[in-house]
């Protein structure tokens, strides 16, 4: 096994993402040692009987001898948390964290800098609609992307320490891409963010028509509709702030759906059927291109199994 890159981290948050970060780090020796913490004493002790690490009583205690401190909290609660931990954090220790939105995060986390820490946001582009301590597993970061948006800083150390967390990444399994932070919301905006607030407005709609019975819905569902539920599964907490944090590119891009969803429905209402023809086409494309980048599978149902063991891919 190799050295680790951090000989200690401490995460605080210890849902899916935190638990998966201290299960991958363990199992790819990326962390000599993994402390955690969480503000509810419920999932501190769940935490600490899946063995997921050191789980401490107190924020101070799980950061103070952290080399790298990751926090896995949502974007509402970072200014928060990270206002906490800077202070007991050691002189030249790392801190980053998970949140969807970059722009806001930075900020959270630079109100907190003292001048002794390194501020590096990130971003791993990884999960599942499960939540809780549970719910992590060490092969999530595998073949996914992990976007840094570091600080304009040249400072030795600090290149140092993105350096650092970089290899970090890699040793889970992730792609390790460093970028501008405003370009980073642009983009989530239409390819997560955007997709979720759709999904959950979907999903509400079928429910609140006065003519389907939720029952019918459920019974009849077909794979499409059983695709928006999933994704409206997710954490409303998290996804309550990232909206709210990120609210320029997500109506950026909701005013320019709605403009697209409203010739789809022109073409329907005058039967147009060459423009359906041509915009299902084109659409279509965005599929393969997303399987030849190998972000998806070409397998029937996406290549998932729900049978299937998520760590291990067996019956």
């Amino acid at each position: 096994m190799t050295e680790p890159v951090f000989p200690s981290i401490a995460i605080i948050g210890t849902g899916l993402i935190g638990a998966s970060i201290a299960r991958a780090a363990a199992e790819y020796g990326a962390a000599g040692s993994v402390n955690l913490y969480d503000v509810s004493d419920d999932v501190r002790q769940r935490a600490a009987g899946l063995g997921l690490g050191d789980v401490a009583e107190t924020l101070q205690a799980a950061v103070a001898d952290a080399d790298c401190v990751l926090l896995c909290v949502p974007v509402g609660a970072l200014a928060a948390v990270a206002a906490a931990a800077v202070p007991h954090m050691k002189t030249g220790a790392i801190l980053t964290d998970v949140g969807s939105v970059k722009g806001e995060a930075a900020a959270a986390l630079m109100a907190a800098d003292d001048g002794r820490v390194h501020i590096i946001p990130g971003h791993p582009i990884a999960g599942t609609e499960q939540s809780g301590p549970e719910a992590g597993f060490a092969t999530l970061f595998r073949d996914a992307w992990h976007i840094l948006t570091p600080g304009p800083s040249t400072d030795e150390a600090y290149l140092a320490g993105v350096d650092a967390l970089t290899r970090f990444w890699q040793a889970l399994g992730s792609k390790v891409e460093t970028m501008d932070s405003a370009r980073h919301d642009r983009v989530l905006a239409i390819t997560s963010h955007l997709p979720h607030l759709i999904a959950f407005n979907i999903v509400a709609t079928a429910f609140d028509m006065e003519t389907v019975e939720q029952g019918e819905v459920v019974k009849y569902s077909a794979g499409g509709f059983r695709d928006f539920t999933r994704i409206a599964a997710s954490d409303p907490v998290m996804w309550r702030d990232v909206f709210l944090t990120n609210k320029e590119a997500v109506l950026e891009c909701l005013g320019r759906f709605s403009e697209d969803l409203a010739v789809l429905q022109r073409a329907i209402r005058w039967g147009d059927g060459d423009m359906l023809m041509r915009e299902f086409t084109r659409a279509r494309t965005i599929r393969k291109a997303i399987i030849d980048a190998g972000q998806d599978s070409s397998a029937v149902n996406f290549g998932r199994n729900p049978h299937l063991d998520k760590e291990t891919g067996e019956s």
